[in-house]
């Protein structure tokens, strides 16, 4: 027996070095392949001892411990526990008598026992829970030499991190359906409860022996352990303390939930201390670790401490931030130095101002920390991602000194125009230096990060607001005189003319951002004086740079001009807004420009020119739409008065690509960066609503440029052959544009104007281009919206008189276009991955959500399709199953977009049509309903939502046709309601693990949408009496026994008045004791560790 073994051995040896080593992809992937069936094969567990025990090289180490991770990970069926206990003995071993392994190795054992501590961490052996002894197991590593210890802190490490992290048990749980996050949140607790405070506590107390017996730091292992004992440390500081799954992006919103029970830690100063000391006396490599551990000190919940203890812990956390600032040569490590802005900003971020002030030393410190932030400005090329930080901790400072009631001097109005100084200084210098290296990044290049930073700065440089205006006007002057001379300059270079725009680019920025900080309640007349000073500069520039347009421009700074008439809009334009402001006297006194009507002409200008000369750049062309766009929504103001303007009259009668060059056909350009049309109509459309009133001649003229497109396509069409990229492009920029109009008609009369103008002429073309392209999602997109944008009876608007026939006729032309579509799509055949969701699932989603839209529209009287046999609803509604079939359930939760169309769809369904899903094939009705059961535990709320209202209406269908079909009654059930009685009577187990599911959620989980989950559950248990019998007492059992008596309470209250109808009255009854019933439940539960083992009860 023993060579087979051995020859089986050297094989899968021989795979781990072709896996790993080879560079020839072929050889990998088939040794990929071979490794995958031998983690299936049945002895894949002892095979995995003989490798580890026997194996010569470490990747077939490797493969044993993620082989045996996987194993014990799997839920269907899992290892005994016997088993897993050996297994985990196993590893101890195996890592305590090889000390050499190979560091990867070492790694995947440590991850193995994790793995197996968290998944059994509920597992009981003669009253013991037997995975619960963590720290006993790690002590004899703890107690030898530094190689062992190293291993046996990276065990604590990696068993923290390992049940704090959701996704490591994300992918167990795939055929799952007892809600993992329960689970994981029982065990974290339970760990948390158990075990962590004294991980934490020993993590201290080795990192303060270690710092007290003075490192060799010369050793690599002493910096192993030093560093394994750090990151341990941050491990349990990074918990996530009560399930709230914080990510970095809500960073600076961060406060760690300490447990009161670890009160003792923090109230003694010395464990911060410990950390300010190791920060000084460690390499610099290793101090950002130190620090992120302070991070996460400094942002402990305030309500761990009383005033007077807050107050003491501010007082050393300011003192050790002091220190820093007073030696900060660490600091010139860029790491280092991002971490220190973090914890700069969690001073502000998790202490008040009024609390600040009051500590021994803050004169000092802000002093210390002012000096530092304008430095940090000056050398903008260090670290720039650190910078937000820094800002952050400034705007709230800023933002609290209105609020601040100390008697101690918070001396912000000295130092907070040092930093807007520093920031706008800076920027400005940057400039020149850009310009001139190779290799540098351009911030302006990154908009995003800009926008972010001038949010920041509107706040800082609102503080002293005088200061900040004197220093831009001041700084303006000088660039755009130097502007103005360079233009008129034959001789001059392009490079200083280039340095003057940049220059001017980030002052437009920045006077756009501190006019949008201005704060309505505590603004003066004298700072809206002095924005009208700001605000006459940057339009008298404007003239300037557009009247250069037809020579030459400048994208940034145009970018800049549209971020400055934002931020003018939000703050004084619009009814809000005195008229009497200190702003509109300045812009008279300087512009002429006397009242708001002259303002918004210099807005629909500015708009028109950049249309006009910008058509071509996209972002400034979406920007100036965008702003368009958002003037035109102000009804009544400023839509009335922009619709009396020359200029609005000219763009409400000459929207063609004459006069706009974006609107033309251009072939270098793709299909997708049309999309900003669709802005630009709904914009118009708006405006044209103002005085539209029943004017069908106003109408027909404002359509004129789009019929022409219209019949222009049709001519095409009705040639053999003709330009398909013309044709292409011709079609879908008409479609965006009638998109725009159709959403902005949200009034009868004008969108029975565009519904008879569009129909019946031109939907023969809409379908026609459906057929040809249907293979193309850049086509078929834009014109599905423009349907479902048309079926969509936004604000009634579609209400057809009673003698019309109009609704009938445009569901007929809804379902030829579905059902066109829908066969079309389906002859694509297999579709990568990667492109599922453009070329197909896309397109699906938006005929569900069109489908929908027509079903719940209420124009429309479905029993008329039936009665008179037209086969329209029909072709819809099958067309619909198809496409359904088609897509695999995973992908239904997959995407988020498909999620929510197809459950709002069938939301309408089975309220309205439950007939036809009574009718559908078996496997069909199974797909369904399986669909129904996955989408109760999603995540989105919505579709949770969704499902339960679908669940209802079908478990009321069948309690309803069950009722029916026990009275005597001459009238028999159709055929229908039959076969769908016999098929669930034949599948009880899928209504049963839906009720299973539903009182679980409601039991365990975090149940956001109870009235929702309450309204099936009446029925479900109706349903289903004996298996909710059944289900009950297994509850009840796996309660200790002392709690059983209640939880069996709990379950006869519930079901107390609670008759067996499905009547309102019985449902509201249920739904209020549903509530009672949950509150009894968490009550009853809290401190029982057994709510998981009934939670595995109900798989």
């Amino acid at each position: 027996m023993r060579d087979p073994g051995r020859k089986s051995l050297a094989q899968l040896e021989n795979l781990c070095k072709q896996l790993y080593e080879t560079t020839d992809t072929t050889t990998r992937l088939q040794a990929e392949k071979a490794l995958v069936e031998f983690t299936n094969s049945p002895d894949c567990l002892s095979k995995c001892q003989l490798l580890l025990e026997r194996g010569s090289s470490s990747y077939s180490q490797l493969l044993a411990a993620t082989c045996l991770t996987k194993l014990v990970s799997r839920t269907n069926n899992p290892l005994p526990l016997e088993q897993r206990i050996d297994i985990r003995n196993y590893v101890l071993n195996y890592l305590a008598t090889r000390p050499k392994l190979a560091t990867f190795v070492t790694q995947a054992l440590i991850q193995l026992y994790a793995r197996i501590t968290k998944l059994g961490w509920f597992d009981c052996q003669k009253d013991d829970y037997v995975f619960r002894n963590a720290i006993t197991d790690v002590t004899r590593f703890l107690q030898d030499s530094v190689e062992y210890c190293i291993i046996g802190v990276t065990i604590l490490s990696q068993l923290t991190n390992e049940i704090n992290q959701v996704s490591a048990t994300a992918f167990l749980i795939e055929a799952d359906t007892t809600h993992p996050l329960t689970k994981h949140r029982k065990i974290a607790s339970s760990f948390r409860d158990s075990s962590l405070f004294d991980i934490f506590t020993l993590s201290c107390n080795l990192l303060k022996q270690a710092s007290g017996k003075n490192l060799n730091l010369n050793d690599e292992s002493q910096h192993g352990l030093l560093m394994q004992l750090l990151k341990l440390t941050h491990n349990c500081l990074n918990f996530d303390f009560i399930g709230t799954s914080t990510d970095e992006s809500s960073d600076d919103l961060c406060t760690v939930q300490i447990p009161t029970s670890w009160r003792s830690a923090f109230l003694d100063s010395s464990t911060l201390q410990l950390f300010f000391d190791l920060y000084h006396s460690i390499p610099p490599s290793f101090s950002p670790l130190v620090l992120s551990c302070l991070v996460q000190i400094a942002s402990v919940r305030r309500s761990l401490f009383n005033n007077a203890e807050r107050a003491k812990f501010l007082s050393h956390l300011v003192d050790g931030v002091k220190r820093i600032l007073e030696n900060p040569q660490s600091l010139l490590d860029p790491n280092n130095y991002h971490e220190f802005c973090r914890l700069l900003a969690r001073l502000k971020s998790n202490y008040q101002l009024g609390e600040l002030v009051k500590v021994e030393n803050y004169p000092e410190v802000i002093r210390l920390i002012a000096n530092f932030t304008v430095t940090s400005l000056q050398h903008w090329e260090f670290a720039p991602n650190s910078v937000h930080y820094l800002l952050s901790l400034w705007q709230r400072l800023a933002a609290s000194v209105p609020y601040v009631k100390a008697t101690e001097p918070h001396m912000l109005e000295t130092y907070t125009p040092e930093v807007t100084k520093a920031y706008i200084t800076s920027r400005l210098e940057s400039v020149h230096i850009i310009l001139s290296r190779d290799g540098l990044e351009d911030p302006l290049e990154d908009t995003g990060l800009v926008q972010q930073q001038l949010d920041q700065l509107s706040t800082i440089g609102r503080c002293e607001y005088e200061k900040t205006c004197a220093l831009l006007v001041q700084l303006f002057d000088q660039s755009a005189q130097s502007y103005q001379e360079l233009l008129q300059s034959a001789s001059a270079s392009p490079m200083d003319i280039a340095v003057q725009e940049g220059r001017l680019t980030w002052l437009v920025y920045i006077i756009g951002a501190v006019i949008g900080g201005r704060v309505s309640f505590a603004s003066t007349d004298e700072q809206d004086a002095m924005d009208g000073e700001l605000v006459c500069r940057v339009l008298q520039l404007m003239n300037l740079t557009d009247s250069r347009l037809a020579q030459a421009g400048n994208e940034k700074l145009e970018l800049a001009m549209l971020s400055f008439f934002e931020q003018f809009r939000k703050i004084y334009i619009g009814d809000q807004v005195q008229k009497s402001s200190k702003l509109y006297r300045r812009l008279s006194e300087v512009l002429g420009l006397n009242d708001e009507t002259m303002v918004l002409s210099v807005f629909i200008g500015k708009i028109i020119t950049n249309l006009k000369y910008w058509g071509r750049c996209e972002p400034i062309t979406s920007k100036t739409l965008q702003l368009l766009n958002d003037l035109s929504i102000g009804y009544p103001f400023p839509s009335r008065k922009l619709v009396k303007l020359s200029a609005v009259q000219f763009m409400l009668n000459n929207h063609t690509s004459e006069h706009f060059s974006f609107l033309g056909i251009n072939n270098q350009s793709n299909l997708t960066d049309m999309r900003c049309r669709t802005t630009f109509y709904t914009a118009l459309g708006r405006l044209l609503m103002v005085d539209l009133g029943e004017d069908e001649d106003q109408y027909e003229q404002f359509m004129l440029p789009l019929t022409a497109a219209f019949e222009a396509v049709a001519q095409m069409f009705s040639t053999n052959s003709f330009n398909e990229q013309e044709a292409k492009r011709t079609l879908v920029g008409l479609v965006r544009d009638l998109r725009g109009i159709a959403f902005a008609f949200n009034a009868k009369t004008s969108f029975m104007m565009l519904f008879e103008w569009i129909y019946p002429s031109y939907m023969p073309i809409l379908q026609r281009a459906i057929e040809l392209w249907y293979h193309d999602p850049a086509c078929t997109t834009p014109v599905l919206k423009l349907m479902a944008e048309l079926v969509h009876n936004r604000s009634q608007r579609l209400q057809f008189d009673v003698s019309s026939p109009n609704g009938i006729l445009l569901f007929r032309e809804t379902s030829k276009m579905i059902t066109m579509y829908g066969n079309r799509i389906l002859t694509l055949g297999e579709v990568p991955k990667d492109q599922v969701y453009a070329l197909k699932l896309k397109g699906i989603s938006i005929c569900f959500s069109m489908l929908k839209a027509a079903l719940s529209g209420s124009y429309v009287n479905f029993g008329v399709f039936r009665l008179y046999g037209d086969d329209a609803l029909d072709n819809a509604l099958q067309t619909f199953i198809k496409l359904l079939l088609s897509i695999p359930h995973s992908d239904l939760l997959d995407y988020p977009k498909l999620s929510q169309s197809y459950y709002s769809l069938l939301e309408v369904l089975t309220q309205d049509h439950m007939n036809f899903i009574a009718s559908l094939e078996p496997h069909v009705i199974m797909y369904i309903l399986s669909s129904i059961s996955e989408g109760l535990t999603a995540l989105d709320t919505m579709v949770c939502t969704g499902c339960c209202s679908c669940l209802d209406h079908i478990v009321t269908y069948l309690f309803k046709q069950l009722s029916r079909s026990t009275k005597k009654r001459t009238t028999p059930l159709n055929q229908e309601s039959d076969r769908f009685l016999h098929i669930m009577q034949q599948h009880p187990e899928m209504i049963q693990q839906m009720l299973s599911t539903v009182l679980n959620i409601i039991i365990f989980e975090d149940c956001r949408n109870q009235w929702s989950m309450s309204r099936p559950l009446l029925g479900l248990i109706l349903l289903n009496e004996k298996y909710f019998s059944d289900l009950r007492n297994s509850i009840v059992n796996s309660q200790p026994p002392e709690k059983q008596q209640a939880m069996h309470l709990c379950f006869e209250n519930l079901m107390e008045g609670i008759e067996r109808n499905l009547l309102t009255k019985n449902r509201d009854r249920f739904t209020q004791n549903l509530s009672a019933f949950r509150r009894e439940v968490n009550d009853s539960m809290k401190n029982s560790t057994y709510g998981v083992n009934s939670n595995d009860m109900m798989s």
